[in-house]
């Protein structure tokens, strides 16, 4: 019985807490309710913004890659970025200065040909027949004037088998005068020239005050035929040569250009002067005005064929004094060849006593002999 009454008083004492919980939380919401709404505000705040970073250039828009119609030819975006990248970056290259102007050298005073630096022409092989032409060959003077091109066959026998009288040993002093890139110039020159019977050697030096010489040699043997060089040196900063071999029929070059083929009376381009006057004055009658004579002549680089056209005899005023003399002028076998000319003294043994080169601009240069004495 009191458990009963005990259990409903628990009962009504839980209710009565539901119900006071329960009345709480509503009045609590009437009031809520109950209150006036407060009004909205609206409050403003100032940000401060970091400084902006360093600018960072934007990507290049990559190029819209447009294909070519088919067989138009132009290439796509893609091949044209390829071909650019392929290109090698330009380089600036130092503008060289000009060169100082030099005197002329040896070679152009007394080589009567193309310059020694002149490129040489292609040798032909030593079975072909440039090989089997001889090296030195007579035109007979036909009574008119010289042509302005070498013959293409000369009519008489190779005068390399014609006899030869050497001039007596001698040192030759020049007064040179002339003109080069439009310049005046004055210089002297000096031929050397020895040999025994047997052998030879001929020095050659130019010499421009201020400026330097040039010098060039020439020494071989002494045959029944006249000069055989063996060595033909050429020496300005440096020295280039040439090297004959009869017996093998070819000469070598210290230039490192190629061989070229040669045969028996070819001459070096100090020696050939010296050769033309041996041949005239062992046979003055076989060499009249309009005489032709081309002879393979070897400078330290190249050989060349030179020919010779035999003029009449002139009386010329020198600074050594008047002497008559035999000129030859070399003809020209290409178009800016030198007109040359060189006047052999019967009297001198036929040594040269005037050597004059004309160049297609005007510029030119002349020697005079103006002393002969004994080595």
């Amino acid at each position: 019985m009191i458990a009963r009454r005990t259990l409903f008083l628990l009962v009504l004492l839980v209710l009565a807490l539901h119900v006071l919980v329960l009345g709480g939380a509503s009045a609590y919401t009437l009031r809520a309710g109950s209150a006036a709404p407060r009004p909205a505000v609206f409050e403003t705040r100032s940000i401060a913004l970091p400084p902006p970073p360093a600018a960072v250039p934007a990507p290049a828009a990559r190029p819209a890659v447009a294909r070519a119609a088919p067989g138009s030819g132009t290439p796509r975006p893609s091949q044209r970025r390829t071909r650019a990248a392929e290109r090698p970056p330009a380089i600036d290259l130092p503008v060289p200065e000009p060169a100082p102007w030099t005197a002329p050298s040896a070679a152009e005073l007394l080589a009567l040909g193309a310059s020694m630096d002149a490129p040489a022409p292609p040798a032909a092989p030593a079975s072909s027949a440039a090989t089997a032409t001889p090296a030195v060959q007579v035109a007979a003077a036909t009574g008119s004037e010289p042509s302005a091109s070498p013959p293409s066959t000369p009519t008489l026998p190779p005068a390399a088998s014609a006899p030869v009288r050497l001039p007596p040993p001698a040192r030759l002093e020049f007064d040179v005068v002339g003109r080069a890139k439009g310049l005046n110039y004055h210089a002297s020159a000096e031929l050397l020239w020895q040999h025994d019977g047997a052998s030879y050697r001929a020095h050659q030096e130019i010499r421009v005050l201020f400026l330097g010489s040039r010098a060039q040699d020439s020494v071989g043997s002494i045959t029944a035929h006249g000069l055989q060089p063996r060595r033909f040196g050429d020496r300005s900063r440096s020295e280039r040569a040439a090297h004959f071999d009869f017996a093998a029929g070819r000469v070598t070059f210290s230039a490192n250009t190629p061989a070229a083929p040669i045969e028996a009376g070819a001459q070096d381009r100090l020696s050939v002067f010296l050769q033309l006057g041996g041949m005239l004055a062992a046979a003055p009658e076989r060499y009249g005005p309009g005489t032709q004579i081309a002879m393979t002549t070897v400078s330290a680089r190249a050989a060349d064929v030179w020919t010779f056209t035999v003029e009449s005899e002139q009386t010329l005023e020198l600074p050594i004094g008047t002497l008559a003399a035999v000129p030859l002028q070399r003809l020209p076998r290409r178009e800016y060849d030198q007109k040359a000319q060189v006047w052999l003294a019967p009297s001198l043994g036929y040594l040269p006593v005037r050597i004059r080169l004309t160049e297609a601009n005007g510029d030119f240069a002349e020697l005079n002999l103006q002393s002969r004495e004994a080595p």
